[in-house]
């Protein structure tokens, strides 16, 4: 449970001067210099300030708390909902030499009793538990007994209503406030718009917490949004032509289709696995567990699945079916590309996601106020989604952050620009179909039907209803089903036209008086095709990682030769590959071509402890390789 090389404390006193944090972030971790806000957080944390960071996944939040709690006397409280990750969590410390433990419903009495007496002996650094844990009358006994140097609420927006990942045992969390009104506290988060940044803050009585914004960007991740077609052949496509061999996660909205997925990908030669709150617990830890330690596996998830994910190298994120928000979205993408290097963010959306998400809000439990905050929610994501602008701007902007109109060309909209059409005589036609179906039949229907009116096409629904006798019958002939299929999405989209009840039935929407009365132009874009892409695999063998891409060839054989290495250590110790050293590391070792082990101490990511315990092995894999 805890570490047996307790890291050395600092040279400086627990609230001396900023060397004193960049000394343990060199020698613990192995890395020159602070990234960001970072140094500026553990400053305001370790002088005993409270703080509140919003910082993007891959931003590096973790040092923020952990440095502190390396600088300050007393043991560091983490508080995370990830009961499944902690294990993991605790061990990625311990390979850094930080005394880590865990207190969670995993653990026997015995255990538990043993890491409590190490809590109350000052023998753990960091100790990790769930809020519905903290909050017990027994846990807050447990910490005034021990001598703590702060409490970190990691993943914080799920105590915010207006979040996408609500936790209402994180409402108890105020309880510090009061309980410990000395240890400083800091709130972590790496997706908030601004009124889940107030809520949150209010909710865990921060106010006088001083604020950490950070940039949402991230420039690695190429975001992609195509039209679904055949969804699971384009998902192929995507992973035999750009991400063969490398880890990836594909996200779905149900149970089934996760199965089945994950069974048609393997059936297809390519790894695997399926990740659902209805799999046996067991079966779930399995899955995670071979996803984190292995190269190249796939794991095909609902949204149960990724949160705390701490895995550098996923080369891709995708999505089948349409998120429910931008919050949820981003931080979905956000598990791709961890480690800097770049990484894909795809989805296949189409009509039905609009129908069954606007569904699946109107038929759901929750009050009004709930329902309006989730329909505010899947109208951002599928503005996100029809934009003819700039992904990356768009997506920023919801965030609170202002690009302006500079594009980031590393986007699907920057790098293949959609063509757009002058379709208000299109929009006024659906919304005359949707009008006379209603007031002379006294009818309802889906997209589909509706495309057979515009059409013309005649089927037994038209048939018995003499459809073919309204004035809207055929008028839509000038474009093809696809082209109306797309231009039927996007009205949904903009609130032109609006989806209801049990079967998803189209009605005109909230914006439909405007377009019909020709008020208002419609402009929509034209049916895409997905992009080309814009990396091809032809540079690197088949399940070479995309960090070595710079490499020349024969550093390239180097580098192979090193992840080879690091397979056989980390398979021996039982530990992720990534827990040894990163991919990025391991460029950064080849490109420096250590002659000793002294000269690897300055390759980032390579901390003390690492050194010892890796130096000799590195160099081996080198010269095995140089030879």
């Amino acid at each position: 449970m805890t570490s047996p090389h307790p890291v050395a404390p600092p040279t400086a006193e627990p609230h001396g001067p900023a060397n004193a944090a960049l000394e343990v972030l060199s020698t613990v971790f192995g890395y020159d210099s602070f990234r960001g806000d970072q140094a500026a957080i553990i400053e305001q944390i370790a002088s005993g300030g409270d703080a509140v960071v919003l910082m993007p996944t891959g931003g590096g939040k973790s040092l923020c708390y952990q440095i502190p709690a390396l600088l300050r006397q007393g043991t560091g409280v983490v508080v995370s909902p990830l009961i499944a990750l902690m294990s993991d969590q605790v061990a990625a410390l311990e390979a850094v030499g930080i005394r880590a433990a865990f207190l969670n419903s995993t653990l026997e009495r015995h255990e538990a009793q043993a890491v409590e007496q190490q809590l109350l002996a000052g023998e753990i650094d960091l100790l990790y538990m769930a809020p519905e844990r903290l909050v017990l009358p027994r846990t807050i006994d447990l910490l005034h007994r021990a001598e703590l140097s702060l409490f970190a609420i990691d993943e914080a927006h799920c105590v915010s209503q207006w979040g996408h990942d609500f936790r209402p045992d994180y409402m108890g969390l105020s309880v510090l406030a009061d309980a410990f009104p000395t240890v400083p506290r800091v709130a972590l988060t790496a997706t908030a718009t601004e009124a889940t940044h107030q809520e949150l803050t209010e909710r865990l009585r921060m106010e006088e917490a001083k604020h950490f914004v950070s940039s949402f960007d991230r420039p690695n991740i190429q975001y992609r949004i195509e039209p679904k077609a055949t969804p699971r052949e384009q998902l192929l496509r995507l992973i035999s032509a750009e991400h063969e061999g490398e880890s990836g996660i594909v996200y779905c909205l149900s149970r089934k289709s996760v199965e089945t997925t994950a069974k048609w990908l393997s059936d297809r030669g390519i790894p695997a696995l399926p990740y659902h709150a209805g799999l046996d617990a067991r079966v779930r830890q399995d899955h995670q567990e071979r996803f984190l330690r292995a190269d190249g596996l796939i794991i095909v998830a609902t949204i149960a699945f990724g949160m705390g994910i701490d895995k550098p190298d996923v080369r891709f994120v995708a999505h089948l079916d349409l998120p429910k928000s931008i919050e949820g979205y981003y931080q979905e993408t956000g598990r791709a590309g961890r480690d800097g290097q770049p990484a894909t963010a795809w989805m296949a959306y189409g009509l039905g996601d609009v129908v069954s998400q606007r569904k699946f809000i109107d038929s759901g439990e929750g009050n009004e106020q709930f329902k309006r905050n989730a329909r505010s929610h899947l109208e951002a994501m599928l503005a996100l989604c029809e934009t003819v602008s700039c992904r990356r701007v768009q997506l920023l902007r919801y965030f609170g952050q202002d690009m302006g109109s500079t594009a980031c060309g590393n986007c699907d909209i920057c790098l293949n620009p959609p063509q757009t059409w002058d379709a208000t005589v299109a929009a006024q036609k659906v919304l005359s179909a949707l009008i006379r179906l209603d007031r002379e039949r006294g009818q309802k229907f889906g997209s589909g039907q509706i495309i057979e009116v515009l059409l013309g096409r005649e089927n037994d629904r038209s048939r018995q209803s003499r459809h073919e006798e309204l004035s809207v019958w055929g008028i839509g002939s000038d474009l093809s089903e696809k082209e109306w299929r797309s231009a039927l999405r996007q009205l949904l989209a903009r609130g032109i036209v609006d989806a209801e009840g049990d079967y998803g039935v189209l009605v005109p929407g909230a914006q439909a008086g405007p377009v019909l009365r020709s008020e208002a132009a419609v402009e929509l874009a034209v049916d895409r095709t997905p992009a080309k892409p814009s990396r091809s695999r032809s540079v690197r063998g088949g399940g070479a990682s995309r960090a070595a891409d710079g490499l020349e060839i024969a550093e390239r054989e180097r580098f192979e030769a090193l992840r080879e290495w690091r397979t056989s250590v980390a398979t021996e110790k039982q530990i992720p590959p990534y827990m040894v050293f990163s991919d990025a590391t391991l460029v950064a070792i080849v490109q420096t071509r250590p002659a000793s082990v002294g000269a690897l101490s300055g390759v980032s990511g390579v901390g003390a402890k690492k050194l010892a315990e890796y130096g000799e092995g590195v160099l081996a894999a080198l010269g095995g390789s140089a030879a």
